[in-house]
């Protein structure tokens, strides 16, 4: 059995773009408006999601039920494993006392808020979404601020805020690897194109994020710092995206940008030491002077796990190591085809009642296409493995037994229960979206606004972040309609193929899934909703920023688009 995903299923694009909207309405309005806890509102919108693929969209009810598990399994080995994993480590730094020390050592650096914020959130966390992505950076970045003596509340929004600029590269550029697998255009120039995008938001959202903890004044006062932070990470994303290549953009800018902070801090500190209201006021020298109690060992001991863990995951995230381990340990699920030989391509197995059974059509693709929908059970190289095998090495190394080990792992899993369930079922939600076509039908509302859409593009790759949580998806997504559109525009479909990883990066701070891992990982659970209000019109306002950005290249700038003369008249 196949089938074919109907665009307009009602007659009016307006009405069908309302009922494909209906499950995301769902899912948000009993998050934020009624402030339902997460998982519930994840079940909801899953359900819905499933009913209206049904009911209205005419997707055989196998198809759907398919769906939403092929999304449930990718949720939990790709993104769930990787938070228990992280929380985890946390949790283990937290009971041998290691992160009392590590505390001790970045107030020696600065005791300010507003500068560990930049160091942690935004460099540290760039790092970590460079290595790893798809989650990651908010559930280790989150449990850092957390040990550091921020608020829950805003080490969870403000790690969502943060997890912006970077996300375009995440897990060695996957997202940029995908666009140009999805579109067929040249990586090196959609590379290059999101490369002269995004280091102008870099500038941007360190100040942005510190404006967002404190007043406009107290911003001010740490300017210098925030020059350095955003101006060190650009130049060196603009750099390497451009004269370089796309699987280390983020390493190598989130690397240069603490290191570069770390030096201008050694010799400028803001002339008032900002901290909580609550918290006992103090100088930059009684900072120093409270680590001097540790000796150089104690403090290398105390970052040993975080050093471990970015050393796996940066491990692991390599493509060579990656094939490697997947030949040797990956199930391959042999599939035999019709003329007797065996399928090749990647390791995986055929998910039951879905692989090529959905077909996308005009105006999304230009011919009809099968979606595909292979698993690989990749469990030794998913990035949540490569995270778990560094908190047990670490554990380890910090003298732990098996039983202290295990009894820690559970209390983790039991403090995540409601999470694993919510991020769980988001993903099965998402997935149905894709494969019953109500993200196309919402993608393609945007693409009715003519001259416009430089603008409103940015807003379909924001959507399907939002959607997904995972920029990647989106590329997967609604590439081919960004290039098809472009082409009927008489637009570059470099720039608007770029536009939709670009901007989808600002709706990673608002996705469901990404809420639920800062929540878990900030032990947050339970106010999905106050922060998802938080953050919602900042990502809003800077997808807003990305498409002016679009705009400029499109009409006023074209020559700077890489073969994007040819396009605009």
């Amino acid at each position: 059995m196949t089938w074919t995903q109907v665009y307009d299923p009602l007659g009016h694009w307006w009405l069908s773009t309302l009922v494909a909207a209906l499950p995301i309405i769902v899912l948000l309005g009993l998050l934020a408006g009624l402030k339902v806890r997460a998982h519930l509102c994840a079940v909801a919108g899953a359900a819905t999601a499933v009913i209206c693929a049904i009911m209205v969209f005419r997707m055989p009810a196998t198809l759907a039920v398919s769906s939403f598990f092929y999304g449930s399994a990718f949720g939990l080995l790709k993104i769930v494993w990787i938070v228990i994993a992280a929380v985890f480590l946390y949790d283990i730094s937290v009971e041998t006392g290691q992160f009392e020390i590590m505390k001790q050592s970045v107030a020696a650096i600065t005791p300010d808020r507003r500068l560990q914020l930049l160091l942690v959130a935004f460099c540290f966390g760039a790092f970590i979404e460079g290595s790893a992505g798809f989650g990651a950076p908010v559930a280790i970045a989150g449990a850092f601020m957390i040990g550091l003596g921020f608020k829950p509340f805003q080490a969870a929004a403000l790690n969502l805020i943060a997890n912006t600029a970077p996300v375009a590269w995440g897990a060695i550029g996957t997202p940029v690897h995908t666009l140009a697998a999805v579109t067929a255009l040249n990586e090196s120039d959609l590379n290059a194109m999101i490369g002269r995008i995004l280091p102008i938001t870099a500038i941007i959202v360190p100040l942005w994020l510190v404006r967002a903890m404190v007043s406009w004044k107290e911003t001010f006062e740490v300017f210098p710092a925030i020059l350095v932070v955003g101006g060190s990470f650009a130049a060196t994303q603009w750099l390497w995206a451009n004269y370089m290549d796309s699987n280390l953009v983020d390493i190598a800018a989130g690397v240069i940008s603490m290191v570069a902070t770390l030096i201008f801090l050694r010799f400028w500190q803001p002339k008032e030491i900002w901290r909580f209201a609550d918290e006992q006021a103090v100088t930059a020298a009684e900072a120093r002077d409270s680590v001097k109690h540790f000796s150089a060992g104690q403090i290398a001991k105390a970052w040993m796990p975080f050093a471990i863990l970015s050393l796996f995951v940066l491990v692991w995230g390599l493509p060579a190591v990656k094939l490697r381990m997947n030949k040797a340990t990956t199930p391959s699920f042999r599939v035999v085809m019709a003329d007797g030989k065996v399928r090749s391509g990647p390791p995986g197995w055929d998910w039951p009642y879905l692989h090529a059974k959905v077909f996308r059509a005009a105006p999304v693709v230009q011919k009809p296409a099968a979606e595909a929908a292979r698993f690989d059970l990749n469990w030794l190289t998913a990035t949540g493995t490569g995270c778990f095998l560094a908190a047990l090495f670490a554990a380890f190394l910090l003298g732990l037994k098996p039983g202290k080990i295990f009894q820690i792992f559970g209390r983790t899993l039991i403090r995540l229960r409601f999470a694993i369930v919510a991020m769980t079922c988001m993903l099965g939600l998402g997935y149905i979206t894709r494969y019953s076509g109500m993200d196309a039908v919402l993608g393609l509302a945007f693409t009715r606004t003519g001259w416009f859409f430089p603008f409103f593009g940015t807003f379909i790759g924001w959507l399907g972040v939002a959607l997904t949580g995972s920029d990647t998806s989106s590329n997967a997504l609604f590439g081919g309609l960004q290039k098809i559109t472009a082409q009927q525009l008489n637009l570059s479909p470099i720039l608007m193929c770029a536009t939709n990883s670009a901007g989808g990066v600002m709706g990673k701070m608002i996705d469901a899934q990404s809420i639920c891992i800062a929540t878990a990982a900030t032990n947050q659970v339970g106010n999905e909703g106050s922060i998802f209000r938080f953050v919602f019109w900042h990502s809003v306002a800077l997808a807003a920023i990305v498409g002016i950005i679009v705009m400029m290249y499109a009409y006023v700038f074209p020559q700077f688009i890489p073969n994007g003369l040819n396009f605009i008249h």
